[in-house]
C-alpha cells in the first residue's frame, strides 16, 4: 500500500521537499524583503522611519514559507544587512538607523506569522487577515521600541514613538494587509486548480 505523501502546511509544503528547495525557498524570502525595502521614501512631516513595502513582504513570505523557513529568511535579510549588502531600506545597511528595531521585529514576526500559518490559516481571507494583523503588530511592537529608546522620544505625542513609528503607516499597511490576505487564499485555490496540493 502506497503512502501518502503530507499534505502542506504552508504553500512552501508544496516546492520545499529537499534541503537545497527550501535553502531556495529562504534566500528568495530574504532577497523579495530586500527588493521591497527599496521601494521606499519619507513622508515630509516624519524623518525617522521611511516608507516601505517591507512589511507586505515579511509577512507575506511568512505565512508562505511557515516558521522555520520565514524566520531563517528574515534572519538572512538582517544578518547580510549587518555584514553590509545594502538592501535595508533606501539601500542602506548596518544597525545604527532609527528604523533598524523594525528589521529585529521582521524575525520575530515571521516565526510568529508562520507557526500560526501553519494551523491553516492562510487558505481564507479573514484569517489571512487576522495573521498579517498580528504580524505588523509585533512588527510595530520592536520597531517603535527600539525607536524610542535609540532617538529618545516619547511614547506618545506629536514627535514620539507612536506618531513616528505606527501611525503614519496605518493607512498604507492596511491596504498591504488586504492585498497579502487575498493573495495568500487565491495561490491555495490555484494550486488545487492545478492539482498540486488537495
Amino acid at each position: 500500500m502506497a503512502i501518502a505523501a503530507p499534505q502542506p502546511r504552508v504553500l512552501a509544503d508544496v516546492f520545499g521537499r529537499t534541503a537545497v528547495r527550501n535553502a531556495v525557498l529562504v534566500a528568495g524570502g530574504a532577497a523579495f524583503v530586500g527588493v521591497s525595502a527599496q521601494v521606499a521614501f519619507f513622508l515630509p512631516w516624519n524623518p525617522a522611519v521611511p516608507l516601505t513595502l517591507q512589511t507586505f513582504a515579511v509577512v507575506l513570505s511568512a505565512a508562505a514559507l511557515g516558521s522555520v523557513r520565514g524566520m531563517a529568511a528574515m534572519a538572512l535579510y538582517a544578518v547580510l544587512g549587518l555584514v553590509g549588502v545594502p538592501w535595508f531600506a533606501q539601500a542602506s545597511h548596518g544597525y545604527t538607523a532609527p528604523s533598524f528595531g523594525y528589521i529585529l521585529g521582521f524575525i520575530a514576526a515571521a516565526f510568529i506569522v508562520g507557526k500560526v500559518a501553519e494551523s491553516g490559516a492562510t487558505r481564507t481571507f479573514w484569517r489571512s487577515v487576522g495573521l498579517m494583523i498580528l504580524g505588523n503588530v509585533i512588527i510595530y511592537a520592536v520597531g517603535a521600541t527600539w525607536l524610542k529608546y535609540n532617538l529618545g522620544i516619547p511614547w506618545f505625542g506629536e514627535a514620539s514613538a507612536w506618531a513616528y513609528g505606527v501611525r503614519d503607516f496605518l493607512v498604507g499597511d492596511a491596504i498591504k494587509i488586504a492585498a497579502a490576505a487575498g493573495l495568500l487564499p487565491l495561490t491555495w485555490r490555484l494550486l488545487r486548480k492545478a492539482k498540486l496540493t488537495d
